[in-house]
Parts: C-alpha cells; sequence; structure tokens
C-alpha cells in the first residue's frame, strides 16, 4: 500500500465518527471550515532547508535522505463544549450529545526508509524547520505551560499535545495517528518534529525525547 493510499484510508476510518447530524451547520456546532493538511514531503539536507516548507534530516543515520514522510491533517468540526473537562467528555461518551462527535483534531503520519526496528517520539511543533534541529521551536500545546521549556506532565502530555510516537518495522516504515479534542490556533502549529527515541511522560522529563532527527514542514490549519 502506497503512503498516499494508507493517508487515504485513515483519513476515511476517521471520518466515520462524523455524523450526518454533526456535518450539517447549527447554532451549536462549531462554525469553523473544516480544512486538510496533506504533505508528502522526501527528507533533504538541513543544509538546504527551504523555509515553511519541504522535510530536512539532521541525523542522516536514523532518517537519510532517501527517506519519505507522509503527514495528513483532518479537522472534526463537532461541537463546541466550551470549558468541558475531560472527565465530563467521558461521561458523555465518544459522540457527545445527541450523537454529535466531539470537536478535535486527527493527524496521521507514515515514514518509509527510516531507521529499521526504531522507536521515535514524534510531536508537532509551533515553527516551521529549519538548518537548525532548535529552529522548529516548542512543542505545541493547547494550553501552554507558563514555565518553559515545559517539562510538567501536567502540560506535556498526549491530551495537550500533539504526540505520534512510532516504532519502524524491519524495513524502515512506520504508520501512526493520534487524535486531540481541540484545533491548532491558526499560525501556532507549522512542523512535526521526530526525535531520537521515545517520550517520556516523567515529572522533569515529560515530552522530552532526545535530538531531534528530522523535521517536516505541515501547514497545519
Amino acid at each position: 500500500m502506497s503512503l498516499v493510499t494508507a493517508a487515504a484510508a485513515a483519513l476515511a476510518v476517521s471520518m466515520t465518527v462524523i455524523s450526518p447530524a454533526a456535518a450539517a451547520p447549527s447554532a451549536t456546532a462549531d462554525p469553523s471550515p473544516n480544512p486538510t493538511a496533506f504533505v508528502l514531503e522526501r527528507f533533504r539536507p538541513a543544509s538546504q532547508a527551504q523555509g515553511d516548507r519541504g522535510a530536512v534530516t539532521y541525523d542522516s543515520a536514523l532518517v537519510p535522505t532517501t527517506a519519505v514522510a507522509l503527514v495528513a491533517e483532518l479537522r472534526l468540526p463537532g461541537k463546541w463544549h466550551g470549558e468541558m473537562r475531560d472527565h465530563e467528555m467521558r461521561e458523555q461518551g465518544e459522540h457527545g450529545k445527541h450523537g454529535m462527535p466531539p470537536r478535535g483534531t486527527f493527524v496521521f503520519l507514515a515514514l518509509r526508509g527510516v531507521e529499521p526496528d526504531h522507536h521515535f517520539g514524534i510531536h508537532v511543533h509551533t515553527r516551521p524547520c529549519g538548518t537548525q534541529p532548535d529552529s522548529s521551536g516548542p512543542h505545541y500545546q493547547n494550553v501552554k505551560d507558563p514555565k518553559q521549556p515545559s517539562t510538567n506532565p501536567k502540560y506535556a502530555n498526549a491530551r495537550n499535545e500533539m504526540w505520534l510516537d512510532a516504532t519502524t518495522n524491519s524495513r524502515g516504515d512506520a504508520r501512526t495517528k493520534s487524535m486531540v479534542k481541540w484545533h491548532f490556533r491558526a499560525g501556532e502549529a507549522r512542523s512535526v518534529v521526530i526525535h531520537e527515541h521515545g517520550t517520556s511522560t516523567h515529572m522533569g522529563r515529560a515530552g522530552m525525547a532526545g535530538d531531534r532527527v528530522a523535521c517536516i514542514n505541515v501547514p497545519f490549519k
């Protein structure tokens, strides 16, 4: 299965959570549009970074320039839940009131030809990729940690950030997806960064995943 076909299949599955009622505009529905970002890129050396386009590698042993990445985003308009807390969302069930799915964002990532049998930490970051690993800024957070860099699991977690950790197979291929119950703020989520190892969840190290080994520019909506 090609990367494009895999992404299309993942997006099609995610669309099954949207009922006709949710898709129809109403006074209680999120009135924003439902745009999708879709990026297919081959990694290039970091010295060839092209502003807010393309994908770059900082460690060609883990992510060679022959590797390819695909990222797809789907925004689920759902229903406005205001300041509803996680436990209240769970009490209503996956589809909320009246069969309406929760407002949220679905992201799918596929990698091909990176280091085989390796576990990568992968997150959405706030700035575009650049020639230096730290060009992409910190992790995107739905609720921003007032203390930066953020290593507090209250903020640095898979519900408040977009985590896409993945383990590759013997060919160096991997697919991963994540869904959160919020939308990215316009212009504040700009890239997907691949880190050298899995993401920590411990106090003082939460969100940390080692060196940044590659970066993919994505125009998240």
